[in-house]
């Protein structure tokens, strides 16, 4: 009896494998976050653990816009295994942490691996399928990752409550293990033919570090403050090396970023739109997390569970929706997903309270983002890369994910930063003994509604700014070659 992975086409076997890693890679950006308080009591210092989150955000961010390049240049499937291999061993050095230190350092080497897979990955899907089915195809793919960060609490909360924390890493090398057997097998190679083998060493020494003092100051601006010195050196030194960044890519034969790209519609569109879509998703991520932890106390199993529903109903409609992008728009579909997380977020303002009410207060609001993320996700994966020429496959999905991250950070720090006066009421009322109230919630609610109004916004500038690939660039699209 064949295994059903053996009777996929090849094309689906590609993006079973890629989807896995990539899978694995986005859970590890929010799956730490239940985890932390079972982490202090394991390694101490407090403070330090803050970065388990922050300097995993950083240094993915920071890695994947140079990461594309060399992908393109390198070659895909070298620079997916090898990403993958440091994710690998990144997870297992994060399992094995003997102390906060130590376990920062190792959350770093996983997002440095993690930022070399994810461009890699996309660029050997693209080839396996013609343009005109690539939306469906990267739909897959862009959903997994978006289901991945969204499902998160759900699995950290079951293992921590099941196993320990150190699982949260574990459970990843079986996975990585299998993924690089097969694909080492059956993965073919490409690359950017045109490419010369030496990649812009300066522009790497400026884009990479300009990404991560601008993330790093958004990450860091809740604890710091937003007016912070440090906030400020580090995004404004950010914003310095960035503007040399472009500037070097402007003047350099091979540049790490393509320019050109910013010319296409639809690669603005799905960036534009992505970088606050990715706001919003977040930001309402982490506010339903918190509430239903603190104000309700969920247990970190029972919270992932009470959110399931949500991403379950993401991947249920990604893949339909990638098909009705095709015929409908992509533009349209995704104005759909952003007025129903629009819309499911704003009404948790009406019925969310300091009482538990899952049912009814909590539940139908997930299912209704669910669907939204659903509709979003995949039709902003497919809108930033199908289309592109091969050379551009790894580079435009790169530019598509940094922008995606950097509207992750800021998400998460905006979302903690609007919801902070509500909290410290909750821990003012819980330790004086005082009832809690809605009014005294009333920051959190406005924060809800400020990513709302962020999912509109997504919409809305995709629907103006989108623009169908001429029947040229889908020419363009189709002209694939395989160097294996």
């Amino acid at each position: 009896m064949k295994l059903p992975f053996t009777q996929m086409s090849r094309a689906y076997k590609v993006l079973s494998l890629t989807a896995i890693a990539t899978f694995l890679v986005s859970l590890d950006t929010s799956i730490v976050v239940v985890a932390q308080r079972r982490i202090e009591e394991d390694l101490g210092h407090p403070t330090l653990l803050t970065w388990v989150f922050s300097a995993y955000s950083i240094a993915y961010a920071a890695g994947l816009l140079t990461a594309g390049r060399f992908a393109d240049v390198n070659g895909r499937k070298r620079s997916f295994l090898r990403g993958l291999f440091l994710f690998s061993l990144g997870s297992v050095l994060c399992g094995l942490a003997p102390s906060a230190g130590f376990l920062v350092a190792a959350r770093v080497i996983q997002a440095l691996g993690g930022a070399q897979l994810t461009p890699a990955s996309l660029a050997l899907v693209m080839p396996e399928f013609p343009a005109e089915k690539r939306t469906v195809a990267i739909g897959i793919w862009g959903a997994v990752g978006g289901l991945a960060a969204a499902a998160g609490p759900t699995f950290g909360g079951v293992l921590v409550d099941w196993l320990n924390w150190r699982w949260l890493f574990f459970i990843n090398v079986p996975f990585c293990i299998f993924t690089l057997i097969v694909g080492n097998k059956i993965l073919h190679e490409s690359k950017d033919p045109n490419a010369t083998k030496n990649v812009d060493l300066i522009g790497t020494a400026l884009g990479f570090p300009g990404v991560a003092l601008v993330t790093l100051s958004i990450t860091q601006s809740s604890e710091w403050g937003w007016g912070d010195n440090r906030t400020m050196a580090a995004l404004f030194g950010g914003i310095i090396l960035l503007g040399l960044f472009v500037q070097r890519c402007r003047t350099v034969a091979n540049p790490l970023l393509d320019l050109t790209l910013f010319k296409l519609p639809f690669v603005v569109a799905a960036n534009i739109s992505g970088l606050f879509f990715s706001i919003g998703f977040l930001g309402m991520w982490l506010l339903n997390t918190q509430w239903i932890q603190a104000i309700w106390d969920y247990s970190p199993a029972k919270s992932g569970l009470a959110t399931a529903p949500g991403p379950i109903m993401a991947a249920v409609f990604a893949a339909p929706m990638g098909r009705v992008a095709v015929k409908w728009g992509h533009a349209r579909v995704l104005m759909v997903g952003a007025v129903l997380l629009s819309f499911g977020t704003f009404m948790l303002t009406i019925t969310m309270g300091p009482e538990p009410a899952y049912l009814t207060h909590y539940l139908p609001w997930m299912i209704i983002t669910g669907i939204g993320v659903g509709c979003s996700m995949s039709t902003l994966s497919s809108s930033a890369s199908a289309f592109l020429p091969p050379s551009r496959f790894a580079m435009g999905s790169a530019l598509n994910t940094t922008a995606r991250q950097v509207g992750s950070a800021l998400g998460a720090a905006l979302a903690a930063s609007l919801a902070a006066p509500a909290m410290a009421n909750f821990v003012k009322a819980k330790m004086t003994g005082v009832e809690l109230t809605k009014d005294m919630l009333s920051s959190y609610y406005n924060a809800w509604r400020f990513m709302a109004a962020i999912y509109l916004l997504a919409g809305i500038i995709m629907i103006v700014l989108f623009r169908k690939p001429t029947d040229e660039q889908m020419a363009a699209a189709n002209e694939v070659e395989f160097v294996d």
